[in-house]
């Protein structure tokens, strides 16, 4: 090793860059997100060949790698599958702690679409409870126009 470097400290900077982007979530992600904003619908796709339907929707199954073309109503009610709890603060948080998040199993679809769960007292969230999608008044084409799902009572 070169002497030259043993007298060289080492200069740090801390910093933190933000990149502004944009992005695409293709063919069947924007037809999905349209059907959100534009009509508060919720659509999984059905493989013809094994009958599964995927929410959220997906070009190809993902059972038997079958090019998906069935759009099916999926939505508004399902089951919650499963759950964990949110207590502490982030930037990237949807809201403020404590909250929710469920996996919930619509009526229609084979598969479970995560998201966050509302008008409920944590303490008595269960596996098993029915839900159902509560949509924001002014939809912009994202999956949080679902602003939450809130049990049926």
């Amino acid at each position: 090793m070169n002497k030259w470097l043993e007298t060289v400290k080492p200069l740090v900077y801390e910093s933190r860059i933000k990149v502004p982007y944009t992005w695409s979530v293709g063919e069947v992600g924007s037809r999905f997100l349209i059907a959100l904003r534009d009509h508060k619908k919720i659509y999984g796709t059905r493989c013809a060949k094994c009958d599964r339907v995927y929410l959220p929707p997906r070009k190809t199954c993902g059972n038997c790698f079958s090019t998906l073309h069935e759009w099916v109503e999926v939505g508004p009610k399902g089951t919650l599958i499963t759950y964990t709890t949110v207590h502490y603060t982030s930037s990237v948080m949807p809201m403020k702690p404590s909250f929710a998040y469920g996996i919930i199993l619509l009526d229609k679809a084979s598969t479970g679409l995560v998201h966050l769960l509302g008008e409920v007292n944590l303490e008595e969230i269960k596996p098993e409870m029915r839900v159902e999608a509560v949509f924001k008044d002014e939809r912009i084409g994202d999956i949080l126009d679902i602003r939450y799902f809130k049990p049926i009572k």
